[in-house]
């Protein structure tokens, strides 16, 4: 046979012959046949090696990533970027090359951080995969071996059990009561019991096909052996995930928002200039002149700083996410969390401990409340009044203080196949039903290793879906043959003839009967899991008839508990006008129950289930999505249709998963959050997000780590603009009151301003602390401009009080140092620079006087870099001193300031001379003028603000 022609390769248009969407319903012989490999022996080394070879690696084919190149052009596509690479080139082909090697220098180590932060992230995205790298253990050529799952080719022999993670599509050839948790796959949170002997018909869906296990699922529970049928790409979860690569992401709305803010600066910049040539024409200048003059001041317009100080803040708002356990892979994706006003959660494992709980027991008609979360053996049995455990008693019980507790909790222990284990944290291994069972016996006292030890099992009934029961039988059990038994409350009590009782034995009566039932429905509308427990007496060891006239012990009541941090972190996100979404693929009831604990779902909110999602159309989802907060019985194609109508209805919205089922949906919303203990490698892949901790808390908290680091933004963004519109009405004003020859600040000294002095105090309010009440305002409209009104009026107020304080200084300056008169073109050049088109005789403005508005532009940011900490709150009621990054920059920047103003080979540069004590006095006068002025706006703003009528 061509080795074209072998059923596991692929043919020319990339299909497997071998489809396995129909191996489920094929013989178990044929497809052993077709795949040439021996069930006992499995394939021969050498044919294992040539199957590789012509495959490849058993592996999902990765995105192609950016080169380092393509990484680094990319932070060249914003806007603000491209107006400073195009005022670079003119300045530099006008002359100034200072300024334009300068503004290049600031463009390229913005871009090499951008690129340099995000390698951080995929660095720790690689080190989680490496961490969970799996392998099989197979036959080969008749031995048993353990190889990596990405050595794996169609043919191989897996040997399974509980623990293992599948590592490819498997038809199974034997089961001993087998289970699969495929809740990545199918989003079921209930292990699926798996039967090799069974062959199905067509069609069935991927959760129905239950003589076959799909790659990345989990083995919880009985062993198994199968065959591989697909690797790779051709697995169901590599279908999946090649579906993800048609949906492309779209632009955050700090990206929107960067990108009008530099439009709009561009524009603005355009108007200055234009005006400014204008102006210098009415007055005489020449035009080549005047234009260079005029795309000069352009330049200096521009805030330099702005993408490299927002590049810097967004970075080390990643770096403080990462401690807090939320690993950010997109840099810009640290701020649209802040945006966020909807968060959809699964329920299992990220608002639930993802560890069933025994919390329930029900025995000699006596209700029990047992405390402790998770598997750890750590809590008390207590007695309870009440059914639904509002009223106990104080004392703490044990099993030995009744007799029937003790039996009930012996059951649990014996008919059980899970083991704790306690590694770092308490875990177990097998079936978390059954690892309940084991933690809730020792907290009633009885030992599980102690209680196996005294006992051993000499047989036993398996569980199975039509019984519904589980068995197991001892041969010294106090001195009696018993048969030990569990299953589903209903089926139980059906097969019992009696009820243990601390008076003893007594008949089950239809009264009896009837009351437990009661108990079974209470606890279970309590979204209590519930198993019945019941043993059997035997005259010896053969155990026939074993589940029938059984004495029925009691019940026992599990749940996966809500995280305890969870309640509260719900409650500040109401708090902050998120919503938060349940969605789960576990029943109403249940789903119900958790979020009203949670305190998640208000009474009028909808819930709406899969079954009811599935007869709706999208414009049907889109009118009730803001109102639905639990879905349930979903699938993860619901998912992506819910994250699709949330955005429809102007939402931007989270959304957590840890399945390969949720990609699609996770690279579909605004922030994908995937789970870093439980996610799969293609959740990781496709998410903004990786929390390494599987905790809703950590959501809510990266949340408010994107609200602060949006609010520092604009702090800092109002902070530079403002300066900038207060060079250019100072140069425009100057220009308009005393002509062209009087500007008062040179490009370079500009320049300075903008990438030197300012960027200090902006990095600095880029680490201030989050406001108090941060989580206690509505998240911003997703159309919200980070250039609003309320900032516009504040760059208003500080842009005039900038131009006074300046202009006042300038002609102080001039008083005190008087005006130059010039008859000589080296003196003009000395003092103008490039400004050749002064006439060859008349006045110009002293060293002296343009040091004075140097030093009072300069001194002014510095103080009014206080004030700009909060745009509503008195710097003072935050503590003037509280930041102490700000403190550091301050005193750097004055220290560059002094070096600036008293070093010899300096002063040229920056047309300063040196200044004495009562210039220094004048100066700082004049420079807390702005500071004063913001801090004066923003109480009568807030006053204006609390007379406001509310809506």
């Amino acid at each position: 046979m061509d080795h074209q022609q072998k059923p596991w390769l692929p043919d020319e248009n990339g299909e497997i012959p071998l489809d396995g969407d129909a191996l489920y319903s094929r013989t178990i012989e044929d497809i052993l046949n077709q795949l040439e490999t021996d069930s006992s022996k499995g394939l021969t080394a050498d044919e294992a090696e040539q199957r590789l070879k012509k495959l490849g690696a058993n592996a999902l084919t990765e995105e192609k990533k950016e080169s380092l190149l393509q990484k680094f052009l990319n932070q060249f596509k914003d806007f603000m970027v491209l107006i400073l690479i195009a005022a670079s080139l003119v300045s530099g082909l006008l002359g100034e090359l200072a300024d334009s090697i300068i503004i290049i220098a600031i463009v390229i180590i913005n871009a090499g951080l951008g690129v340099y932060q995000e390698g951080k992230a995929e660095k720790a995205i690689e080190s989680l995969q490496k961490m969970s790298a799996p392998h099989a253990r197979i036959m080969r050529g008749g031995q048993q071996m353990l190889v990596e799952a990405a050595d794996l080719i169609p043919g191989d022999i897996v040997l399974l059990e509980a623990g293992d993670i599948v590592p490819a599509d498997i038809r199974l050839i034997d089961s001993s009561n087998l289970k699969a948790e495929e809740a990545a796959l199918t989003g079921e949170s209930v292990p699926v019991e798996k039967e090799a002997a069974d062959r199905l018909a067509a069609p069935q869906g991927i959760g129905d096909r239950i003589n076959m296990v799909f790659s990345s699922t989990a083995i919880t529970y009985g062993r198994g052996k199968g065959v591989v049928v697909t690797t790779a790409d051709h697995t169901e979860v590599g279908k999946i995930a090649s579906r993800l690569k048609g949906i492309t992401r779209e632009m955050t709305p700090l990206q929107k928002n960067l990108n009008q803010l530099g439009k709009v600066l561009g524009v603005l910049v355009l108007i200055v200039s234009a005006i400014v040539f204008g102006v210098g024409l009415l007055q005489g200048g020449e035009i080549l002149p005047l234009f260079m003059t005029a795309v000069s001041l352009a330049v200096a317009a521009i805030p330099e700083g702005l993408p490299a100080v927002v590049t810097i803040v967004l970075a080390l708002g990643m770096n403080r996410m990462a401690k807090k356990n939320a690993i950010v892979k997109r840099l810009l994706a640290v701020e649209t969390l802040g945006s966020v006003d909807t968060i959809c959660s699964d329920k299992t494992g990220t608002l639930t401990q993802n560890e069933m709980t025994v919390t329930r027991l029900y025995a000699d008609r006596q209700h029990y409340i047992a405390s402790g979360i998770g598997y750890a053996p750590v809590g008390e049995i207590k007695k309870t009044e009440l059914i639904d455990g509002s009223k106990e008693e104080s004392e703490a019980v044990v099993a030995s203080d009744n007799q029937v507790l003790q039996r009930l909790l012996e059951i649990g222990v014996l008919c059980n196949d899970a083991e704790l284990v306690e590694n770092d944290l308490w875990g177990i291994l097998g079936d978390p039903t059954e690892g309940a069972m084991l933690s809730v016996a020792a907290k009633g006292g009885v030992s599980p290793s102690e209680a196996r030890a005294q006992n051993v099992r000499q047989g036993e009934l398996p569980f199975d879906s039509e019984r519904k029961l589980m068995t197991v039988f001892h041969d010294s059990f106090d001195n009696s043959f018993l048969s030990l038994t569990k299953g589903a409350p209903d089926i139980v009590l059906d097969r019992c003839r009696d009820v243990m009782t601390s008076q003893g034995v007594v008949p089950l009566t239809a009264e009896l009967k009837e009351e437990i039932l009661n108990v079974n429905i209470r606890l279970a509308r309590q979204a209590l899991r519930i198993l019945a427990f019941a043993y059997g007496e035997h005259n010896d060891s053969n155990y026939e008839d074993a589940e029938k006239d059984m004495v029925f012990v009691g019940l026992m009541g599990m749940i996966d508990p809500a995280r305890p941090e969870v309640k509260e972190a719900i409650e500040v996100c109401h708090g902050a006008g998120i919503s938060v979404v349940m969605i789960t693929g576990d029943y109403k009831e249940t789903a119900v129950a958790i979020a009203d604990d949670l305190g998640l779902r208000q009474s009028e909110d909808r819930v709406v289930t899969g079954a009811e999602l599935e007869q709706m159309s999208q414009e049907e989802l889109v009118k009730i999505v803001s109102d639905t907060t639990v879905y349930a019985r979903v699938s993860p194609e619901h998912k992506v249709r819910i994250v699709e109508a949330l955005r429809a209805a102007n939402h931007i919205s989270s959304m957590t998963g840890d399945g390969v089922n949720d990609a699609p949906a996770l690279k579909e919303a605004d922030i994908g959050v995937a789970m870093g203990i439980t996610g799969t490698e293609v959740a990781k892949g496709s998410a903004d997000m990786i929390l390494t901790d599987d905790n809703f808390a950590t959501i809510v908290q990266a949340v408010e780590e994107g609200r602060i680091i949006y609010s520092n933004i604009r702090k800092f963004v109002n902070f530079l603009l403002s300066c900038n519109v207060g060079e250019i009405l100072v140069i425009f004003i100057t220009n308009l009151l005393l002509g062209p020859a009087f500007t008062p600040l040179r490009p370079i000294q500009l320049l300075w301003l903008n990438l030197v002095t300012d960027s200090f105090p902006a990095l600095a309010l880029g680490r201030e602390k989050g406001e108090e009440d941060i989580m206690k305002h509505p998240p911003r409209a997703h159309d919200a401009k980070i250039l609003d009104l309320k900032m516009l009026g504040s760059i208003i107020n500080q842009s005039v009080a900038i131009l006074i304080a300046v202009f006042a200084a300038f002609q102080i300056g001039r008083f005190v140092y008087p005006d130059v008169m010039v008859n000589a073109q080296e003196q003009i050049t000395a003092y103008a620079g490039n400004f050749s088109f002064f006439p060859l005789a008349g006045y110009l403005p002293s060293m002296g006087a343009r040091t004075y508005a140097f030093i009072t532009l300069i001194m002014a940011e510095l103080f009014r870099a206080y004030s700009s900490r909060s745009e509503d709150y008195s710097v003072f009621s935050l503590g003037l001193f509280s930041n102490s990054t700000l403190n550091k920059a301050f005193l750097l920047s004055f220290t560059l300031t002094l070096a600036v103003v008293y070093l010899p080979l300096v002063q040229p540069l920056f047309y300063t001379i040196s200044l004495d004590l009562m210039d220094w006095l004048r100066i700082l006068a004049l420079s807390l003028f702005p500071l004063a002025s913001g801090e004066i706006y923003k109480l009568l703003r807030r006053r204006s603000v609390q007379r406001r009528p509310a809506k």
